[in-house]
Protein backbone atom coordinates (compact mmCIF):
# COMPACT_ATOMS: atom_id res chain seq x y z
CA UNK A 1 0.00 0.00 0.00
CA UNK A 2 1.33 3.43 -0.73
CA UNK A 3 0.63 6.61 1.25
CA UNK A 4 -0.29 9.69 -0.96
CA UNK A 5 0.43 13.24 0.96
CA UNK A 6 -2.61 16.13 0.23
CA UNK A 7 -1.47 19.22 -0.76
CA UNK A 8 -2.11 22.80 0.94
CA UNK A 9 -4.62 23.12 -1.96
CA UNK A 10 -6.07 19.52 -1.62
CA UNK A 11 -4.37 18.18 -4.16
CA UNK A 12 -2.58 14.83 -4.59
CA UNK A 13 -0.50 12.42 -6.59
CA UNK A 14 -1.54 9.61 -8.28
CA UNK A 15 1.74 7.11 -7.53
CA UNK A 16 3.36 6.20 -11.06
CA UNK A 17 2.72 2.45 -10.32
CA UNK A 18 -1.10 2.57 -10.34
CA UNK A 19 -1.23 5.62 -12.87
CA UNK A 20 0.79 2.46 -15.20
CA UNK A 21 -1.62 -0.16 -13.86
CA UNK A 22 -4.56 1.56 -14.56
CA UNK A 23 -3.38 2.96 -18.04
CA UNK A 24 -3.96 6.43 -16.89
CA UNK A 25 -2.94 9.39 -19.21
CA UNK A 26 -2.35 13.07 -18.56
CA UNK A 27 -5.61 15.29 -18.99
CA UNK A 28 -7.67 12.22 -18.49
CA UNK A 29 -10.91 12.79 -16.65
CA UNK A 30 -11.83 10.67 -13.49
CA UNK A 31 -14.84 10.25 -11.39
CA UNK A 32 -14.43 11.11 -7.68
CA UNK A 33 -17.15 10.14 -4.90
CA UNK A 34 -17.28 8.60 -1.09
CA UNK A 35 -18.22 5.71 -0.56
CA UNK A 36 -18.50 4.38 3.09
CA UNK A 37 -15.76 6.48 4.45
CA UNK A 38 -13.57 6.51 1.40
CA UNK A 39 -12.28 8.48 -1.26
CA UNK A 40 -13.05 6.91 -4.26
CA UNK A 41 -11.17 7.22 -7.97
CA UNK A 42 -12.27 5.61 -11.12
CA UNK A 43 -11.83 6.69 -14.82
CA UNK A 44 -15.07 7.31 -16.87
CA UNK A 45 -15.53 4.23 -19.50
CA UNK A 46 -16.92 4.84 -22.79
CA UNK A 47 -19.97 3.43 -24.00
CA UNK A 48 -18.71 0.72 -25.77
CA UNK A 49 -17.22 -0.72 -22.65
CA UNK A 50 -20.37 -0.83 -20.55
CA UNK A 51 -22.16 -2.35 -23.76
CA UNK A 52 -23.21 -5.77 -22.24
CA UNK A 53 -22.66 -4.60 -18.50
CA UNK A 54 -26.21 -6.02 -17.77
CA UNK A 55 -26.43 -9.13 -19.53
CA UNK A 56 -28.04 -12.24 -17.79
CA UNK A 57 -30.13 -9.88 -15.58
CA UNK A 58 -33.97 -11.19 -15.83
CA UNK A 59 -36.46 -8.88 -14.93
CA UNK A 60 -39.85 -9.99 -14.08
CA UNK A 61 -43.18 -7.92 -15.10
CA UNK A 62 -43.98 -7.13 -11.80
CA UNK A 63 -41.42 -5.09 -10.94
CA UNK A 64 -43.38 -2.17 -12.85
CA UNK A 65 -47.21 -1.62 -12.30
CA UNK A 66 -48.42 -1.44 -15.98
CA UNK A 67 -51.31 0.32 -14.35
CA UNK A 68 -49.84 3.86 -14.81
CA UNK A 69 -50.14 3.56 -18.84
CA UNK A 70 -53.57 4.78 -20.04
Amino acid sequence: MTTVTVSPKYQIVIPKEIRERMKLKPGQQLYVYELNGTVRLEPERSVKELRGIAKGISWKDDYRDRRDRF
